[in-house]
């Protein structure tokens, strides 16, 4: 019993697809999203870096101008009263130091021999020995700050020497300036590129418009519809078009070899198989020996028809397939005559038939399959030898850039109305009738075929020496 058929629901259920494929990756917007917020991202480290020294700088050049202003200020306010310096601190030099509310201020002012006249006692000292004003780093009260030492001289007759005027500040107010600078360039650039990232997703999806049609065009396509795709789209996509097209009229062509192969099959089949059976009837039914030999002897010859038929179509195929799939490699025609001749199944094929080989010391080179030229020549050889006259002749040669595999038998060769149908399939043979059996033409067949895949021809002449046909095509260049 045969099981039934599936509903056509699960048919066509079957052959929707199941998701993603396997080999399938992120979409180009996701790539691109993922590329442009890690470029964002780096770009922002690296900008809040230089934003941040920059806003460091400012900032430090700012409070700079503060402290230098201030320590100015109070030298300016110093006099000498009575032989000693005498110091009435300004308001402005401090008021411009408050401007930074929640910063220390320290200050100190010493006179010759470090003795201090006012202010702190232990406020750091500049390491620079440079006797002008001079701006330092150093810790307060367990605070970073800035310090800046000014000297101011006198010589006068009641006092001559050097007061030196420190005055420090926190850096709070400045770390503070630096950092807003810095949000500041990162709020301009998080808003300029989250712009950016809409810009180029918006973009994307326009540029992705034409591979979504052609998607959709591919998809609503007829299964057995393998033309070549006619769509508008980018240059950059038109390279994976045109290797589709080609995948297509790849798989055009193998479908279009197996619809001719079970074709040539059902058509070349039926009849000798009928045939064949007719007679095994007759054979199991006849009581007379010497009938019964007869029909035996039917039964073998249609059976060897057979079997050359089957061989033939499936060279063929093999034939056609290759042309596709194999490789071109570079191929010397002596060694495929040289093979043919060594093989020696032509003496199956024709028993006692006399085959000679000429081949000549100069390489005979072409780019091409060896098995599919192999193939040709075997069946070239074959046809001679069923259908010309010995002895036959089989060899290659190069002449004027072009090389030659080629196959001569000593007959007259076909009729000139039948030879201009050579090479078609199920073309009656050589000989037609009455001489050693009909042909299908597949033979001839195959030798075109790879004749015009390598860029030749099949060629035929007759001459003194008789009927020669040859596979022509273009000598591959000399190796340097």
């Amino acid at each position: 019993m045969t099981e039934p058929a599936a509903p056509p629901s699960q048919v066509s259920a079957s052959r929707e697809p199941t998701g993603r494929a396997p080999g399938a990756t992120r979409s180009l917007t996701a790539r691109l999203v993922t590329g442009l917020s890690s470029l964002l991202i780096l770009g922002g480290l690296i900008l809040a870096f230089a934003a941040f020294a920059y806003g460091r700088t400012a900032a430090r050049d700012a409070f700079d101008r503060l402290l230098v202003g201030a320590a100015n200020d109070i030298a300016a306010s110093i006099s000498i009263r009575d032989g000693a310096p005498v110091v009435d601190l300004p308001v402005s030099a401090f008021e411009l130091l408050a401007l930074a509310p929640d910063d220390r201020i320290a200050y100190q002012i010493s006179g010759p021999g470090g003795a201090v006249l006012t202010g702190y006692q232990d406020l750091p000292r500049p390491t620079s020995s440079a006797r002008d004003l001079v701006l330092y780093d150093a810790r307060f009260k367990g605070e970073p700050a800035r310090f800046i030492r000014v000297t101011r001289r006198f010589a006068e007759r009641q006092f001559s020497g050097t007061v030196e005027v420190i005055v420090g500040q926190t850096l709070r107010a400045r770390t503070q300036l630096a950092f807003s600078i810095t949000r500041n360039a990162l709020g301009g650039l998080a808003v300029g590129g989250i712009a950016m990232l809409a810009f180029a997703i918006l973009i994307v999806h326009s540029a992705l418009r034409p591979l979504e049609r052609l998607a959709k065009g591919i998809a609503e396509r007829d299964p057995q519809d393998l033309t070549p795709i006619r769509a508008a789209v980018p240059g950059e996509v038109d390279v994976l078009v045109q290797a589709t097209n080609g995948f297509m009229a790849r798989l055009d062509r193998q479908f279009a070899t197996m619809k001719s192969l079970i074709s040539d099959t059902a058509h070349q089949l039926r009849t000798p198989v009928a045939a064949l059976r007719a007679q095994s009837d007759l054979a199991a039914e006849e009581d007379d020996p010497a009938r019964r030999e007869e029909i035996v002897v039917k039964l073998h010859a249609g059976t060897v028809r057979l079997s050359r038929l089957l061989d033939q179509m499936l060279s063929r195929a093999l034939v056609i397939h290759r042309a596709d799939s194999a490789r071109r490699e570079r191929v010397d025609l002596r060694d495929i005559a040289l093979d043919i001749f060594e093989e020696g199944d032509h003496a199956a094929l024709s028993p006692g038939a006399e085959i000679r080989l000429e081949i000549g010391d100069e390489e005979v080179a072409v780019l091409a399959d060896a098995l599919s030229l192999s193939e040709a020549a075997k069946n070239l050889l074959g046809n001679a030898l069923r259908h010309g006259k010995a002895p036959v002749t089989i060899g290659a040669e190069q002449e004027n850039g072009q090389a030659r595999l080629w196959v001569r038998d000593s007959g007259p060769g076909p009729a000139p109305e039948l030879r201009a149908r050579l090479g078609e399939r199920f073309t009656p043979g050589r000989s037609g009738a009455g001489r050693r059996g009909a042909s299908s033409g597949l033979g001839l067949a195959i030798a075109q075929s790879v004749a015009e895949t390598y860029g030749g021809t099949l060629e035929m002449e007759s001459d003194a020496p008789g009927f020669t046909i040859a596979i022509v095509l273009p000598a591959a260049e000399e190796h340097r």
